[in-house]
């Protein structure tokens, strides 16, 4: 067995506001919050942490740090722009009116979002 194989994944989004984060992710992306402290607000994902922690000086990556799967990537988008979510659209990829991208000759569908730190989300089909 593998050192970290039977460990509990935590994954961890960086933040300039810890409010403003905490919020976004509590109330447009419905999303439980367990705890919050100093440094954090942790919220449940499926069983799975995801810390959003404060960093005064962060600057965000330009690609996907975070991927939501869900079982309906059109209902999941069209849910989240109830709420008030943008989706992105990039130049050269064929993303439909919802802004979902679909593989060539696959049944992947992903589309794309910005926290409000500027961090890259996703949802995509499980």
């Amino acid at each position: 067995m593998g050192i970290l194989e039977a460990a509990k994944l935590v994954a961890i989004v960086c933040t300039r506001d810890r409010a403003r984060a905490a919020k976004f992710y509590r109330d447009r992306l419905g999303l439980r919050m367990k705890l919050e402290d100093d440094y954090a607000v942790v919220f449940d994902v499926s069983g799975i942490d995801l810390r959003v922690s404060t960093v005064p000086d962060f600057t965000p990556h330009e690609h996907t740090v975070l991927g939501f799967s869900v079982p309906d990537v059109t209902a999941a988008v069209k849910a989240l722009r109830e709420k008030g979510v943008t989706f992105n659209t990039y130049k050269g990829f064929n993303q439909d009116e919802l802004g979902i991208w679909s593989l060539p000759d696959s049944l992947l569908r992903v589309a794309w979002f910005n926290d409000p730190d500027g961090n890259v989300l996703s949802v995509t089909n499980s």
